[in-house]
């Protein structure tokens, strides 16, 4: 069970969204593991998928049956080509392809005992039960963690035995809480309370925590771990401080995760004890119906030789017979429950075991691939033991017919595993949908492999369109399997289309690179969703996907949507005049403001105002500054034309940019350790005889206190790493700018340090003098030295604006960005972030693994089986949520869509007052005289967009000359429009109101 022995570097840009899950020492782990996967149909063809594009070591695949055309449904991997051949080795270079950091090898031998040594994990798929048996125990017996999964139609299982004493190493996903320190008493207990009263809410009582960064009090600083206690008042005691010292400021608590041990039983005990992931006893019961129908299942094979066949009422019967023949259900502690076994699921289940699902598979492989990297990295907590998800509410519902045995039958096409399941006619419906996909990033490619399984839009008038305006990147690589390293600064929609067609060449997909927005209305018009019949959403911000949500509710289009951060994902399904419609969480909003100005710039409380703040010096000093003296002097020929072109803190960083012309690298290094200076010492300075420690404001509390902290001025001091790198970065930042080469030798750069003098304060204090000037009202003096220094400056060579780029390490952007924002922190006493979480920061990137990707795209394909079957009643639908670090699992109906009033009318938000085409071109006039008449009521406001077409507080002679005229006179109309949407006010109207919207359809 030894790791894979690798000399392999770890490619942290390939990974860079995976860590930001994982973090470095899971990732080694994951790195050097060898893992053997016995299985090659759809579920298994995921579970590969999903390993190798994380980087596990070496994947072992094992499965010497032939292909067969109902494998296709379900496996990308395979294609009509394939058939006949080993699954496995027919699966085996294109998942070698995915991912060269990978040993993707095939084994065509039984498993034995001596080969179950090789490897740290085990993981079956699709496997007889006498199998499971004798391979889980074999496992146990040797310390190898087992994995078991399956599915059957609709319904799925997973069992995962990581022995009896499993250390996780990290259980939770959440980084470890940490909080800014306010104060500390001396005493048994001390006393710590928090610079912001609501990070006491996150600690709990029996959290361990260590400290760092506290002055006065340093016997605390790196301690071992001491456990908290949360008082009422929110404080926090955490031991003996009585012999420390006395507490004088700042420092940050830190949570100190600890590991945990879990005890698994062996698949034969947990067979008949069942330990089931559930969120209520209601669905423990039905997960222990599940149980009961997967054992009788493996009974009928044993019995008969073969499953049982699709939707067969007699081979059904025989299933809940062995069903019931096993005796009641079964507890963890194998006592007999008073719980019946339903019977109608156990027989719906054997209707529809018979097929193999693309979205099944796809939810499956997602929760079996993650638990297996718990089992290799210590990352997370695992499952316990048993996992059943079933998506039974795809079929028809109670009273509408079942699909009949002869539309079920194999027809020898690759769609055989899904019309197994749901029937010949039903596929060919699938084959004639067109549909939107936005967005080709993760998500979407995972939709569109789901797409090109099941066949949506691969026949006759179907289709898809695929809408993105990006280019692959290699972070996207660990994510999106529809690219290669080839596919690099391609266009994504483009590569994903081709990508797709390769899958099935029947599938018609029409890439457009474009994203949906006000910009391209024109194109994603009243044409292009007249023969869209439906959209599905795979963007990566709420503003994006409130776009697309709105769009979908003005043409009536069902939308699928799916988003993940980290092993979070979710999956949301609205449907016109039957859900509500889409809304964006009520905290999106605030997630995404920035923080004010004024407390980023001077009284930051935060690490996240110290990154923030660090990116604004990279941008104003390298980049904007760089674009302003470009501009100079025929955009800003006068002071005055230079005060109302730019903003205040551009103005004032620019008076630290312009001194001399650099000439040389000693020249740049000068330039970056006197802004040191500037930013950490003498601009901190400064704010203190502004903002003394002791100032008192009028209501007579100190004005440092709470949130504010007050700033110290920092000591340059070369032997400290962080002050080094600031002046590395920064310098060869203003080389670059300055289009003079830089440095790398550090060494030589401390020498060189050592032997410059700190800058003069002279100077410094006359730049500064310059800032507070310009902050004056006026400005005047520091405008017009300003002003001539650009004069002087536009003489010599022109600028080169470096723009920010998160995604590259080597050319000194973030590792400017890190050492300003590390030395803002020590500035206030805030807790430094690292450079990872810098990174994230200022990149604003999503945390993201392809485990939750895959997942919630299968949780999108099930919907699809349910939009496209036809009308179905809200009950019938399915909002999910994950998280797969934690086993959480939940889906849920959607509500109804809120129903407004006034008067005598109700409507919601998919309703619309109509207009039909084809009648004369009415003037505005006949056209309020037609809403009056239709509801009743007297319009009183008539606008389109922003433009006011009518007001009845208008005069008689404007409404006049308005009400003569034709509609079409009064509103712009694009070309290929269809509809007018105008908004009506009524009389009478009450302000929170919003009425149906009128479509004069043209």
């Amino acid at each position: 069970m030894d790791t894979l022995e690798t000399s392999k570097s770890l490619d942290k840009e390939l990974y860079s969204r995976q860590l930001y899950v994982l973090g470095l020492p899971a990732m080694r782990r994951i790195q050097g593991a060898k893992v053997l996967l016995s299985g090659l149909q759809g579920l298994g063809a995921e579970v590969a998928k999903n390993l190798v594009l994380m980087g596990v070591g070496s994947l072992t695949l094992h499965d010497p049956h032939p292909t067969c055309w109902s494998d296709l449904a379900a496996q990308f991997l395979l294609s009509e080509q394939d058939l006949g051949r080993s699954r496995a080795e027919a699966s085996q270079k294109l998942l070698a392809e995915l991912n060269g950091a990978v040993q993707v090898s095939v084994y065509t031998g039984d498993i034995t005992e001596d080969l179950l040594l090789d490897f740290q994990v085990v993981v079956l798929t699709a496997s007889r039960l006498e199998e499971q048996l004798r391979v889980g125990t074999l496992c146990h017996e040797h310390g190898v963690c087992f994995l078991m999964a399956d599915t059957r139609g609709l319904v799925g299982q997973l069992f995962c035995d990581f022995g009896k004493n499993f250390t996780v190493q990290d259980p939770t996903e959440a980084e470890p809480l940490m909080a800014t320190i306010q104060h500390i008493s001396q005493g048994s207990p001390g006393i710590l309370t928090l610079r912001e009263e609501a990070d006491a809410h996150h600690f709990h009582t029996g959290d361990w925590v260590t400290f760092s960064g506290i002055e006065g009090m340093v016997e605390l600083n790196g301690c071992d771990p001491r456990p908290l206690h949360v008082r009422e008042d929110g404080t926090l005691e955490i031991g003996d401080t009585t012999a420390f010292s006395r507490y004088l400021r700042g420092g940050a608590v830190t949570e100190v995760k600890r590991a945990k041990t879990v005890s698994h039983e062996p698949l034969d005990t947990a067979l008949l004890q069942p330990r089931v992931v559930a969120q209520s006893p209601q669905e423990v019961h039905r997960a222990r119906c599940l149980h009961q129908s997967f054992r009788s299942l493996h009974k009928f094979q044993q019995l008969h030789g073969r499953p049982p066949k699709p939707w067969d009422p007699v081979d059904a019967e025989m299933v809940v017979d062995l069903a019931q023949a096993m005796g009641p259900l079964k507890g963890t502690e194998g006592e007999p429950l008073e719980e019946q076994l339903d019977e109608s699921l156990v027989r719906t289940v054997a209707l529809s075991s018979a097929g193999g699902l693309s979205p099944m598979a796809a939810v499956l492989g997602a929760v079996a691939a993650q638990e297996v990297l718990k089992a290799i990295s210590g990352k997370f907590m695992p499952l316990d033991q048993w996992l059943y998800f079933d998506a039974l509410d795809c079929l028809p519902e109670d009273g509408d017919p079942f699909p009949n045995p002869e539309d079920c039958a194999p027809r020898r096409c690759r769609y055989d595993g899904q019309t197994a399941v749901f029937g010949a006619d039903f596929q060919e419906k699938l084959s004639h949908q067109h549909y939107l996909l936005v967005g080709a990033g993760a998500v979407g490619c995972e939709l569109l492999k789901g797409f090109a399984l099941m066949g949506l839009g691969a026949g006759g008038s179907g289709g898809v369109t695929v809408a993105d305006m990006d280019h692959v990147e290699l972070s996207n690589l660990s994510r999106q399997f529809l690219f290669r390293s080839q596919d690099i600064h391609r266009q994504k929609a483009e590569v994903a289309a081709e990508a797709t067609r390769r899958l099935n060449a029947d599938l018609q997909v029409t890439p457009l690179n474009l994203q949906l927005d006000p910009t391209t209305e024109h194109i994603f018009g009243d044409d292009f969703f007249s023969g869209v019949d439906g959209v599905a959403a795979a963007v990566d911000t709420f503003e994006a996907r409130d776009y697309v949500a709105a769009r979908c509710t003005h043409f009536l289009k069902p939308l699928l949507e799916a988003g993940t951060t980290g092993t979070r994902g979710s999956a949301g399904v609205f449907i016109p005049h039957v859900t509500e419609n889409y809304k964006a969480p009520s905290d999106a909003a605030s997630e995404d403001a920035p923080d004010p100005v004024c407390t980023v710039r001077y009284i930051p409380a935060t690490t996240e105002h110290t990154v923030q703040w660090a990116k604004g010096e990279f941008d104003d000093l390298f980049c904007e500054s760089a674009k302003t003296i470009n501009s100079h002097p025929h955009a800003l020929s006068s002071p005055e034309g230079l005060v109302k072109s730019q903003k205040q803190p551009l103005l004032q960083t620019m008076r630290g940019v312009l001194t001399e012309r650099p000439q040389t690298w000693r020249d740049c290094v000068l330039w970056a350790l006197g802004h040191w200076q500037l930013r950490f010492h003498y601009g901190i300075t400064q704010l203190l005889r502004t903002y003394p420690p002791d100032k008192v404001q009028e209501d007579g509390t100190p004005f440092w206190s709470g949130p504010k902290q007050c700033p110290q001025p920092l000591e340059f001091d070369a032997s400290q790493d962080t002050h080094l790198l600031y002046v590395l970065a920064a310098a060869n930042l203003y080389a670059q700018m300055h289009r003079l080469p830089g440095s790398q030798d550090q060494t030589a750069l401390r020498g060189l340090l050592n032997l410059l003098p700190l800058p003069d304060p002279q100077n410094l204090d006359r730049i500064f003098a310059s800032e507070l000037e310009l902050d004056s009202p006026s400005g005047e003096f520091g405008c017009k030295q300003l002003h001539e220094d650009l004069k002087t400056w536009s003489k010599g060579p022109s600028l080169e604006p470096l723009t920010f780029e998160k995604d590259n390490d080597s050319n000194f952007h973030v590792d400017f960005v890190v050492a300003a924002a590390s030395l803002r922190a020590q500035n206030y006493a805030i807790p430094v972030a690292s450079h990872a979480e810098t990174k994230r920061i200022v990149g604003r990137i999503i945390p993201a693994v392809v485990t939750t990707t895959a997942a919630v795209a299968g949780l999108v394909g099930l919907e699809l089986y349910k939009v496209v079957g036809g009308p179905r009643p809200r009950h019938a639908f399915r909002h999910s949520y994950l998280h797969l670090a934690e086993n959480y699992f939940s889906r849920w109906v959607p509500k109804a869509p809120d129903i407004q009033k006034f008067h005598h009318l109700k409507w919601t938000c998919w309703d619309r007052l109509e207009v039909p085409a084809g009648q004369p071109e009415r003037t505005l006039e006949s056209l309020l005289a037609h809403i009056q008449e239709l509801q009743g009521l007297r319009v009183t406001m008539l606008l389109h967009g922003s433009a006011q077409l009518y007001s009845a507080g208008w005069s008689e002679e404007k409404q006049a000359r308005h009400l003569s005229r034709r509609v079409t006179e009064l509103v712009k109309k694009e070309p290929g429009q269809r509809v007018l949407v105008l908004e009506l006010g009524y009389e009478g109207e009450e302000y929170d109101t919003n009425f149906p919207r009128l479509h004069y359809k043209l």
